[in-house]
């Protein structure tokens, strides 16, 4: 049984720029209160100011969202020695809407996060944060923010390519393959191609695609390109250039893409993680998931990981009648990733052949069973959860179950 009347409770409200913090004791009674600026070399501040009111008492500092803005601050405070809990900002919402004159400062922000500590103080968990996992989700990101960026180009240099070459889907499918981006930087519209003959243009785009261009392709470009007629506008010079530079960024991005992709597959060996042992499952993907899961020593059993991703049903009841209902919480990115996921398991190819025999058995059952497909995926990813526990728990690989004739699995 924890004695809370032995600590003292440090609140943080935690910033970009500086940090707010609340000393309270075990009455809920406020002590005293600081604001620094959010650097290493102003830490000590904190503590110092703590040490006045402490009284020999041990402090717990609760800062909101550890792995955030507070991350360097967890990270100074545990190396120090201190107890560091993170607090859900769900949980100190709860606190401030609480009363009947809602407010919303820096100083009460973080009188609630102290208050949350004090009264889930058996509950909160430990602040971990780990270099190797932070260091993980901010490749993620970065990957995550390049795709966003190269998606706005491409969409950009889309429009450009539907006016001045309305019909090349017969000859280009993804205008940021390399053969195609090099053909939009060389031939930006049409009237660069006046005269050009197919074998010519075959003996320019073939080593540029690696021999998957074909003599046949460059007869469709020609051919269509005949079929649209005069697509060239009064100021062509100047939609041309920004056609080529449109090119140039997309490439750019392609190249950082592939190079931030190749830094994740080069650090992931650190992790010992078996997760690409599951077909269907790349590298990304199971950085994606590592970076959303973090240490998975943080989750007692399965059913816990299950909660925080929101995949576990609810229960919804009063007066002794309920229901379960799909949860709308949880860690949304993750729930995503695994729903995503799911879906690649029961991906049949083209010859007919399930990617996962064992998953795609399990859906087609539940499918029987009345279930509609987004409620058997829903299952599915719940299969999923336990399986990814269990890997990343005890560090084994993935083996697929064998299915019997009936359907059943082993």
């Amino acid at each position: 049984m924890i004695k809370k009347e032995e600590y003292i409770y440090v609140g943080l409200d935690l910033h970009k720029e500086q940090h707010t913090a609340v000393i309270m004791d075990y009455m809920n009674k406020k002590l005293g209160e600081i604001t620094f600026i959010n650097k290493p070399s102003e830490f000590s501040k904190l503590v110092n100011k703590v040490k006045k009111y402490s009284n020999n008492k041990q402090a717990v500092y609760a800062l909101e969202n550890a792995y955030g803005y507070g991350r360097a601050l967890a990270v100074w405070l545990i190396k120090k020695g201190y107890i560091v809990k993170d607090v859900n900002p769900a949980l100190s919402y709860a606190y401030r809407k609480s009363v009947v004159q809602y407010k919303k400062n820096d100083s009460y922000d973080a009188e609630c996060v102290a208050k949350v500590a004090i009264n889930e103080l058996d509950k909160l968990p430990d602040a971990i944060p780990e270099d190797k996992y932070w260091t993980l989700s901010q490749l993620v990101n970065r990957r995550a923010n390049l795709k966003t960026h190269q998606v706005r180009l491409k969409n950009q240099l889309h429009e450009r390519i539907c006016v001045s070459y309305p019909s090349y889907k017969q000859f280009f499918s993804d205008i940021g393959r390399p053969t195609a981006l090099y053909f939009w930087e060389h031939y930006p519209s049409p009237k660069y191609l006046e005269g050009a003959m197919a074998e010519e243009l075959a003996k320019e785009l073939i080593p540029v695609s690696h021999n998957r261009c074909s003599l046949n392709t460059c007869k469709k470009i020609i051919d269509a390109v005949k079929a649209d007629g005069n697509t060239d506008g009064k100021y062509q010079k100047i939609c041309d250039d920004m056609t080529v530079s449109l090119v140039k960024d997309v490439r750019h991005y392609n190249e950082q893409i592939a190079e931030t992709e190749k830094v994740i597959s080069e650090f992931l060996p650190e992790f010992k993680c078996t997760l690409n042992t599951i077909p269907g499952v790349n590298d990304i993907t199971v950085a994606n998931l590592l970076s959303e899961i973090g240490n998975i020593q943080r989750f007692p059993n399965a059913d816990k990981l299950a909660k925080f991703a929101g995949i576990a049903p609810v229960c919804f009841s009063s007066a002794g009648k309920g229901t379960d209902k799909p949860s709308r919480q949880g860690n949304r990115k993750l729930q995503a990733i695994i729903y995503f996921l799911a879906i690649q398991m029961v991906q049949v190819s083209s010859k007919g052949t399930p990617r996962n025999s064992s998953f795609y058995a399990y859906f087609q059952k539940q499918l029987k069973r009345g279930k509609s497909k987004p409620q058997a995926l829903i299952l599915i990813s719940r299969r999923l959860i336990n399986i990814i526990y269990g890997m990343l728990k005890n560090k084994t690989e993935y083996v697929m179950p064998e299915v019997k004739e009936t359907g059943e699995i082993k």
